[in-house]
């Protein structure tokens, strides 16, 4: 568990726009997760809305090499970090960090075909409040309106509280990295 600075906490709390009293859910995630065929490129979906994401054709790829992920997030910025899993055991529960020194992030696999969707949620506990994120990703830019629904539901049944879940724009996106 992360501990943060009281300063650290306010920039979390501030920055955050999912903030829920309490304590993080721990949702299941998924079982035998296969790292090499979950890299590639993924398209944002629909997401809980981040202070860190703020343009459209959100993409996010993914590059193995020597056990971390290197992690490239391309927006109307382009930003690098890396991914390394917390735990062997489940590999699904990814901790990813972007800048020197700044806290890591949890990036868990909650359910994924490999091919056509994943599902990841991350939170941080904030003494008494937790910040959550949650992405719905797709190979490409649209996504099954019935493939939508399971995922929110996924959500949902894992006590993860999605009123604030929107659509990401993915119209308009022919000059982003291919």
């Amino acid at each position: 568990h992360k501990v943060f600075t009281t300063h650290q906490s306010r920039f979390l709390l501030w920055s955050a726009q999912t903030i829920h009293p309490g304590k993080c859910p721990e949702p299941p995630v998924q079982q035998n997760f296969d790292v090499p065929r979950y890299m590639g490129r993924w398209h944002e979906i629909q997401k809980l809305p981040a202070f860190f994401q703020k343009g459209k054709c959100a993409q996010a790829t993914y590059t193995l090499g020597d056990g971390v992920v290197k992690v490239v997030n391309d927006e109307l910025l382009s930003i690098e970090g890396t991914a390394k899993p917390t735990d062997p055991s489940e590999p699904a529960k990814l901790e990813v960090t972007f800048f020197p020194g700044a806290p890591a992030g949890n990036y868990w696999v909650l359910k994924t075909d490999y091919d056509n969707y994943t599902l990841v949620y991350g939170c941080s506990n904030l003494g008494g409040v937790y910040a959550n994120y949650a992405w719905i990703l797709s190979r490409s830019r649209t996504l099954p309106e019935e493939t939508v629904a399971e995922l929110r539901a996924t959500l949902t049944s894992s006590g993860i509280i999605i009123d604030k879940l929107t659509d990401s724009e993915q119209t308009g996106c022919e000059s982003m990295p291919k």
